[in-house]
């Protein structure tokens, strides 16, 4: 609700935004994975799958206040861990490396914004209040603090921000023009 200008009151989150939904219905499926009702986790996943357009594995760990704005594409395999208060935009991967035993998936830290078309692949860990810029392909760790861009993703700056996900601009105190 704070971090995206297009919602204003909570219920039009609760009703009309897919991301929210598809989080939700997420939390079901991965309660329900936790008990041992796998056939049904993954059922519920490959209905939220076809509904939202969102692939999250049952097994997958969110944190609390994730912002998946706009939803669409996201894909978030088996062993991905997601902090507190990530935000995602459209078409992020979480994706894995390989077929092997073990996390083979990334970890997200707490306050990480990851911009649109975001691929984060393997079992690497991006730090707490980092930011990684649209496109952008992380097949390293990255420190906590960071902005990464690029294929693959680079460090180009390291900021003292707690949490860039909480203002959403990916051009801050980056770009230093907007004027193209």
């Amino acid at each position: 609700f704070d971090r995206d200008p297009a919602c204003d009151k909570y219920t039009q989150c609760m009703l009309y935004f897919k991301g929210f939904q598809a989080i939700q219905c997420h939390r079901i499926a991965h309660h329900l994975w936790g008990k041992g009702r796998k056939m049904l986790a993954v059922a519920l996943q490959s209905r939220i799958s076809e509904a939202f357009h969102v692939d999250i594995h049952p097994a997958a760990t969110f944190g609390r206040g994730i912002l998946l704005d706009h939803a669409t594409g996201v894909v978030v395999g088996e062993t991905a861990v997601v902090g507190d208060n990530v935000s995602m935009l459209h078409h992020v991967t979480l994706g894995g490396s390989g077929t092997g035993k073990g996390i083979r998936h990334p970890t997200i830290g707490h306050g990480v914004l990851l911009g649109a078309g975001v691929s984060v692949l393997g079992n690497v860990t991006v730090g707490c209040g980092a930011k990684v810029g649209a496109g952008s392909v992380v097949v390293t760790d990255l420190p906590c603090h960071s902005v990464a861009v690029g294929v693959p993703a680079r460090i180009v700056k390291q900021t003292a921000r707690a949490e860039p996900c909480r203002t959403m601009d990916q051009t801050e105190d980056f770009i230093l023009d907007y004027v193209i």
